[in-house]
């Protein structure tokens, strides 16, 4: 997911004060109240982009480019803002601005530290040669097929540290499998050739699998209007599905959250699909022998994931702009995985083993949609701790959707995945209280090493953290699962409960996390998010400190 299945540098603040809000944080589009397309418009004003610039003492060769603005309760702003040197787009240049309610900056949050500023503009290398490194490096990866999707790029690459004139290419190639697509970013040194970052675009929901999104099929003619159907899910009982009608029949198009629609990829890997029709608007059978059931499921996840933000985060959708995704289901034949696609703004799920276990569960659909509010937002880096981080972030508002959802049927608990069978054992893809008890590597506490393992295991830190902070340490019964969740030095940790914990992590992403945020650096982000909803001080604040503590993250 991207997915259920070098490291970053630590956000660094300046002028580190702690605000007080009381309630959870209101996340704007960039710069107006509803979103629009292209950059954010010059404001001429002292917290203009370009004033905010001068007085951040950026060179004269740098911009910032507002991407997003959350305005807490007590009227404080943080400005996330993307940074350009010289027109070229710096990797790495993310920062947040914090102001208070009289637009007093107090604190400024950056991915990295280093003034940015490179001897010359002028490549040694040509655009050709960066596209020849990139084409090695998706044949390292275990590419075949791959053609450049995008023309290289020059940038500068920040995100290490030192300011680096580079290309930015994109390959399009299939994975080792042959059936997984792979969109691999590469970024060279424009002037050694030396690589220097490479990034998968498209990630699965297990660790090694990844797969690719395309846009949604085209609606049906006709007159359409909004209709309430019902769904026989496999993993969700007999649900409620908004549709579509129009001449051809009902459509599983939702227009009250988004237009979010779910399309048939009847068993394909490429191309649009068709959009799914049904006669009298009851769909599907519970099963996955009916071609509607695994739509059912998908429809259900994606109304339940816009709801779970919308009614609990205050957010409209990926990026809060009432937009919504396509889901795509019936990707390939007996493909074990699911996938969200940022460029296509997809999501796709596969059939699973046989075509049995189709991996619409509902917690996965709250993971895939969240890898896009991810990106949205902080943007991690999908490598190293701020890849874990991001994977994490997925695992956590995919569990907080199960439980908002409340239904009977998939209760709601801190297992991910755990009906869709991916291993052929019954085991959950992932277990929040103890995320080693997966038995492939996943880790339960932070290490100087961690960044090292793949992003679905390193993700287990923060799960594990998020499961101590929601209900703290030792064994327990939770809606009928059984947990036992150990801490790194046999400390007693005691939870704060699940919505609080939800919001705190949802606020450090949006206000305090950047693209190169690491274990530290998220523990920092979660003690300021705490502070401003619940006070310095709280048990809610102290809460986050032993919950980090006993993961091994400490100050």
């Amino acid at each position: 997911m991207s997915s259920l299945s070098p490291t970053g540098g630590r956000a660094r603040r300046l002028a580190l004060t702690t605000g007080a809000a009381v309630l959870t944080g209101t996340l704007l589009a960039a710069g107006t109240a509803t979103a629009t397309a292209g950059p954010t418009p010059e404001r001429h004003d002292a917290n203009s982009p370009a004033a905010t610039a001068r007085s951040l003492g950026l060179g004269a060769k740098e911009k910032l480019v507002v991407k997003d603005v959350v305005k807490d309760a007590d009227g404080t702003v943080h400005t996330r803002y993307e940074r350009t040197y010289a027109g070229l787009p710096v990797l790495g240049g993310d920062l947040i601005v914090h102001r208070t309610a009289d637009g007093t900056v107090k604190e400024v949050t950056k991915a990295v530290e280093t003034a940015i500023k490179v001897a010359s503009l002028t490549p040694k290398l040509s655009p050709a040669a960066a596209e020849s490194a990139a084409a090695k490096a998706a044949k390292a990866a275990k590419t075949k097929d791959t053609g450049t999707a995008e023309a290289p790029r020059k940038v500068i690459w920040a995100a290490d540290g030192k300011p680096v004139l580079a290309y930015e290419t994109v390959v399009d190639g299939t994975r080792h499998d042959g059936v997984t697509p792979s969109r691999l970013r590469v970024v060279t040194d424009a002037n050694t050739g030396r690589k220097l970052h490479e990034k998968q675009l498209i990630d699965g929901i297990a660790t090694g699998i990844t797969a690719e999104g395309a846009a949604g099929a085209a609606k049906p003619g006709g007159v359409q209007a909004a209709a309430v159907g019902t769904g026989a899910s496999q993993y969700s009982g007999t649900v409620s599905l908004n549709t579509t009608k129009s001449s051809k029949g009902y459509t599983l198009v939702d227009s009250a959250r988004g237009g979010s629609s779910t399309i048939d990829l009847q068993h394909r890997t490429g191309g649009k699909g068709v959009a799914f029709t049904d006669a009298d608007n009851a769909w599907g059978d519970g099963t996955p022998a009916h071609n509607q059931t695994a739509g059912v499921d998908a429809a259900y996840g994606a109304a339940q994931t816009w709801d779970f933000y919308k009614n609990v985060l205050n957010r409209n959708g990926i990026k809060n702009d009432g937009r919504a995704p396509v889901s795509r289901v019936h990707y390939g034949n007996a493909y074990q995985n699911a996938f969200w696609d940022d460029r296509a703004f997809t999501i796709t799920y596969g059939d699973g083993a046989n075509n049995r276990h189709p991996l619409t569960q509902l917690d996965v659909a709250g993971h895939e949609f969240s890898h896009g509010v991810t990106s949205a937002t902080a943007n991690l880096q999908y490598s190293g701790e701020s890849g874990g981080l991001n994977e994490a972030t997925s695992d956590i508002f995919g569990t907080a959707v199960e439980w908002n959802a409340g239904n009977a049927q998939d209760p709601g608990d801190y297992l991910l995945g755990e009906k869709i069978d991916i291993f052929g054992n019954g085991k959950p893809l992932r277990h929040q209280d103890q995320p080693s008890k997966d038995g492939r590597g996943s880790a339960d506490y932070w290490s100087a090493d961690v960044g090292d393992l793949d992003v679905h295991h390193s993700s287990g830190v923060a799960n594990h953290f998020f499961y101590l902070l929601s209900e703290g340490s030792g064994a327990k019964d939770i809606n009928g699962v059984h947990y036992d969740s150990p801490t790194v030095d046999g400390s007693t940790v005691t939870g704060i409960g699940r919505g609080k914990a939800v919001q705190i992590w949802y606020k450090a992403l949006t206000a305090y996390f950047t693209s190169t945020t690491d274990y530290h650096g998220a523990r920092e982000g979660t003690l300021k998010a705490a502070t401003d909803l619940y006070g310095a001080g709280s048990a809610e604040v102290r809460a986050v400190d032993a919950a980090w503590a006993a993961v091994n993250v400490k100050a």
